[in-house]
């Protein structure tokens, strides 16, 4: 499996809270959730959390092809708490959390995990591409961002409502009704979306954070064929360079409203399956 990717902080100098990376059969991709300004009581930070487990699976995924992915995810989950109990409060809605999309090639088979927003695309010959995404948080967060949306990004009084925005919406993370993320409970991947196909069926697959899919599911500059396009034409760093020109083009987020005018952004592209 050939595996070409690319990230992106949101903003120079600033710790990049997403993580990507591959074996030679699998890929992994978390979208680290936080905001600056808002309440943790771990130590530790959210790209602290997303870089240990993204280490911790990748480790797994590399000798372990006995277990499902589901158990993989929700030992390294486990691991990743246990390496900062003694020192934060795990049970702080505030806690470090991340999506969570796992791919494995294991003989004919290819095998995947979404857990939560980030987006997995599969490309099938002669068909319409397969988007696989979790948009429970998405669909309950339409209840309460009109104040977000309705004020100019930038301004003193956005960034207070989008930090009351994501403390109301951490009330409803990881609860029946809610949404789930990778923190502290490994019981999450219960409600992760997972499957397999024969792996003749795929000819490559997208692996993006909400920052780089952001292209087609906000701004809707192209549709989910155009991005596959993009990545296999040109690679995963221009798709990132068509979303940071879409975000530049928008400051004030007027025409496309959304909590941060940029997003760290990630895409990890995988080809050559068979």
């Amino acid at each position: 499996m050939r595996v070409t990717m690319a990230t992106s902080p949101a903003k120079p100098g600033q710790p990049n809270e997403d993580f990507t990376a591959a074996t030679p059969n699998a890929a992994v991709l978390l979208d680290g959730a936080g905001l600056a300004g808002t309440t943790s009581r771990c130590r530790h930070g959210v790209a602290w959390y997303t870089r240990r487990l993204g280490g911790t699976l990748l480790t797994s995924l590399a000798g372990d092809e006995d277990h499902d992915l589901a158990t993989i995810l929700a030992d390294a989950i486990g691991q990743t708490a246990a390496a900062h109990a003694d020192t934060c409060d795990l049970d702080d809605p505030g806690t470090p959390s991340a999506t969570v999309v796992m791919l494995r090639h294991r003989g004919d088979t290819l095998e995947y995990l979404v857990l939560a927003d980030s987006v997995l695309v599969l490309d099938r010959a002669g068909g319409t591409p397969v988007v696989v995404t979790d948009d429970r948080g998405e669909r309950l967060g339409k209840q309460y961002r009109s104040t977000v949306d309705g004020l100019a990004n930038g301004t003193p009084e956005h960034d207070e409502a989008l930090r009351d925005f994501v403390q109301t919406m951490r009330a409803y993370r990881n609860r029946p009704g809610g949404f789930w993320v990778a923190a502290a409970d490994p019981q999450a991947v219960n409600e992760a979306i997972t499957a397999s196909l024969p792996v003749e069926d795929v000819t490559a697959v997208a692996m993006l954070s909400d920052g780089a899919s952001r292209l087609v599911d906000h701004f809707e500059l192209t549709d989910w064929p155009g991005l596959l396009a993009i990545l296999r034409d040109d690679g995963p760093a221009e798709l990132i360079r068509h979303v940071r020109a879409a975000e530049a083009s928008d400051p004030r987020a007027g025409r496309w409203p959304r909590g941060k005018t940029y997003d760290d952004a990630t895409a990890a592209y995988c080809t050559d399956l068979t």
